[in-house]
């Protein structure tokens, strides 16, 4: 773009770049940039269309390459894995896309405008969903959360290993390796071949006096609850490790929260909250914990309370213990914070407001039936088994279609030719359950979508047999 006045970068006209290098005192622009080899510099020009420089222009050509996308809003999707579709109720987006809350990047207490506040009632809502007395600022995604949940463990006790179970999504294990490593080692705990557990006896025999903790998420990404909890903090416990849970805390209405079965640092992710998948993104991470100081102490994000000020009977809201952040601490920080996910934390607040406790059983019932419903459809279908393990699920569940003769791949290319997005095809990296996907129902989903969704898969079944 050398030498072009480009409409969307400031300062790119010629006679202002110039005056620009006058007042700092260099004669070009490549003199910033001494300190770069010249063999890694880039020369010539970057094969870049020319600017549109009518707004009108640019909103036609982006509205043609969006026109190609196919979305939720067209499609019945029934995928999940980290990120599904729920109902977005119009008070959250009215709440978040205020100007106090949407422009309000980090900022202190002068320049707050009600965010601490926010953030702190999403805290409290959040820590009454969960059980717990502590939860923090949302961090990028449950696969941060995760590995923040472990190194927190691992700082507390004083180790450098960890079991994790090996149901957990590909994707977030994969993140979780990258930002442990290489200060803990993570072992994978097997699942139950029938129940898609975790395998209790597994776990006893790896576990030792090098374990931080022992992970497992509860639904699992597989799909099954785990109704060992129990069992797995006792075998955590006994070894001086932590227990980590992994939670959809959508979850939480129906099903007990890892802190009623002895878990010590709970982790997930809010996107199920009110948030818009956003083509994958509107993720936020959450950790919560008992208050105690050893666990406090080494949270690594921004924690709000509320205390009382200066003024008789006026309170106030800001960091706790901000000195162990790295925004205090920077190179000495136990981790390195950077930009929370606080709109969607406030966001998560609106709807847990709006929810509240009866909310939040219904929704689980609602999604717990539909789920059920979706399960005995599917498994009436010839060669498929659904649900793939012998266990109870929430909203997502495993379909084999082994036995059909044809691959996951085969299915969903006929099902998206029926305006229909299929489950996540696991065949690739979990070649062990063979050509299996993982769907996911929630309240979205009607009688009538999942008899649609059946119907397809039964006129595909057939065109194979045929």
């Amino acid at each position: 773009m050398r030498g072009k006045v480009h409409p969307y970068l400031p300062n790119s006209v010629p006679d202002v770049k110039r005056s620009m290098c006058e007042t700092i005192g260099i004669s070009d622009v490549d003199e910033l940039y001494e300190d770069i080899p010249q063999e890694l510099r880039f020369r010539g020009d970057m094969n870049l269309p020319d600017p549109l420089p009518a707004e009108p222009d640019l909103r036609r050509h982006v509205n043609s390459i969006l026109s190609k996308n196919c979305t939720c809003e067209e499609n019945i999707s029934f995928l999940g894995g980290g990120c599904a579709r729920h109902y977005v109720p119009a008070i959250c987006d009215e709440i978040n896309q205020r100007s106090e809350f949407l422009t309000a990047y980090a900022g202190e207490p002068y320049a707050d405008h009600g965010r601490f506040q926010a953030l702190f009632e999403y805290q409290s809502l959040m820590a009454e969903l969960l059980d717990v007395d502590v939860v923090n600022v949302p961090t990028y995604d449950w696969a941060q959360a995760a590995a923040t949940s472990l190194r927190m463990a691992a700082r507390i006790t004083g180790r450098e290993e960890v079991l994790v179970s090996d149901a957990v999504s590909p994707d977030r294990r994969w993140v979780m390796e990258n930002y442990c490593t290489p200060q803990l080692a993570i072992v994978p705990v097997a699942h139950c071949s029938c129940t898609g557990m975790m395998d209790l006896d597994d776990l006893a025999s790896k576990i030792s006096a090098k374990t931080a903790a022992v992970y497992f998420e509860n639904p699992s990404y597989l799909g099954p609850v785990e109704t060992e909890g129990d069992g797995i903090a006792e075998i955590a416990h006994k070894a001086g490790a932590l227990s980590v849970v992994g939670v959809d805390p959508v979850s939480l209405g129906v099903i007990a929260p890892p802190s009623h079965y002895g878990c010590d640092i709970v982790c997930g992710d809010i996107q199920g909250l009110g948030i818009h998948m956003h083509f994958g993104g509107g993720l936020a991470g959450f950790v919560g914990t008992r208050d105690e100081e050893r666990f406090v102490m080494e949270y690594p994000s921004r924690l709000f309370g509320i205390a009382r000020t200066c003024v008789e009977g006026e309170w106030g809201f800001g960091d706790v213990a901000y000195s162990r952040t790295s925004f205090a601490q920077r190179e000495e920080g136990k981790e390195f914070v950077g930009t929370h996910s606080a709109l969607w934390g406030i966001t998560a607040g609106v709807y847990l407001a709006l929810m509240g406790p009866r909310g939040m059983q219904d929704l689980g019932r609602t999604i717990m039936q539909r789920s059920q419903y979706a399960m005995e459809r599917l498994s009436e279908l010839p060669g498929v088994t659904a649900p793939k393990f012998d266990a109870p699920h929430f909203k997502e569940f495993v379909v084999d279609f082994t036995r059909t003769g044809l691959t996951v791949e085969e299915m969903n290319k006929f099902l998206l030719g029926r305006g229909i997005f299929g489950g996540h095809d696991l065949s690739r990296c979990f070649p062990e359950l063979g050509q299996s996907a993982l769907y996911c129902i929630t309240e979205m989903h009607s009688k009538d979508e999942i008899d649609v969704l059946a119907d397809a898969l039964c006129e595909c079944i057939s065109r194979e047999a045929k």
